[in-house]
């Protein structure tokens, strides 16, 4: 997931229920409700923390932050330097994905199928877009980090993409290097906010419509393939007067078939690879 979170256009949310902690990390996070904050503020942590996945999400957290520290300069340098072969792996990767998460659907119906479709849509058409013009008032950073982290436990939506259409990514990360703590910490406050409530959203959608929810974020992760399909040119530069500009791009077909086409196309296959042995590892484990 941290390894994910560092690749502008893939969400974490897509890795989690590639390796099958999906359900779990939704749930674990459910549990910090109001008891928990009750027993918190008035000093009692030990019942406090009995209550909640403490474990669970110490060590998800913890291997996040050790693959941002240790691959950020290195999946940096990939984006920089061989885009085709690292976006061609993470093709790969959620390719298969779409096949191994959908057979957790316990027993797919017309609705189901409409439902991968229309997620699948959504997705197709908000990877497209291209960023606002946005102000910089506190109601809408803190409206920015409530969207932007729900986006991000979405499988097949990028948060950080999200607050690119929302304008404000080189604010938040300009803030971030100025060390504005008042813009870090409104954004922090809404996308606290924002993952207690859509994590207990989710968590009552998996329990009363399991395989609906499943089948809508199948087509979330196929209507991605579009973000990250290897192979595009530049078509359109904007600039809404924010750091940069954001360039838009198509994508196409590879223009011939020399070594790194061919190594985009074994990447691809590792990346397949690669997950349905994670998936017979988890049905083992199960």
């Amino acid at each position: 997931m941290g390894a994910s979170d560092v690749i502008p256009g893939v969400s974490g949310g897509t890795m989690a229920f590639i390796l099958g902690i999906y359900e779990e990390l939704i749930f674990s996070i459910k549990s910090f409700d109001l008891k928990f904050l009750r027993l918190f503020v008035t000093f009692h942590f030990g019942e406090a923390f009995r209550g909640i996945r403490w474990q669970f999400l110490l060590a998800v957290l913890s291997g996040i932050g050790i693959a941002i520290v240790s691959l950020a300069r290195v999946l940096a340098w990939l984006l920089e330097n061989e885009p085709v072969l690292i976006w061609s792996f993470f093709f790969g990767l959620i390719s298969a994905s779409v096949i191994t998460v959908s057979r957790r659907v316990t027993r797919w119906s017309a609705l189901l199928f409409v439902s991968v479709a229309l997620g699948g849509a959504a997705a197709f058409w908000i990877v497209g877009l291209i960023p606002a013009k946005t102000p910089n008032a506190p109601w809408y950073l803190f409206l920015s980090g409530a969207v932007a982290i729900c986006a991000m436990i979405l499988p097949g939506i990028s948060g950080a993409f999200i607050l690119v259409l929302l304008g404000k990514y080189q604010y938040v990360l300009q803030a971030l290097n100025n060390r504005d703590l008042f813009v870090l910490a409104t954004v922090a406050a809404g996308a606290c906010l924002g993952i207690v409530l859509f994590s207990r959203l989710l968590g009552w959608l998996f329990t009363t419509h399991h395989d609906l929810i499943v089948s809508i974020l199948t087509g979330f992760m196929l209507g991605s393939l579009r973000k990250i399909w290897p192979w595009k040119e530049a078509v359109q530069e904007f600039n809404h007067g924010v750091a940069g500009a954001f360039v838009t791009y198509r994508n196409i077909l590879p223009s011939s078939w020399d070594m790194t086409t061919l190594w985009a196309v074994i990447l691809m296959g590792i990346g397949c690879v690669v997950v349905l042995a994670l998936d017979c590892l988890a049905q083992e484990k199960e």
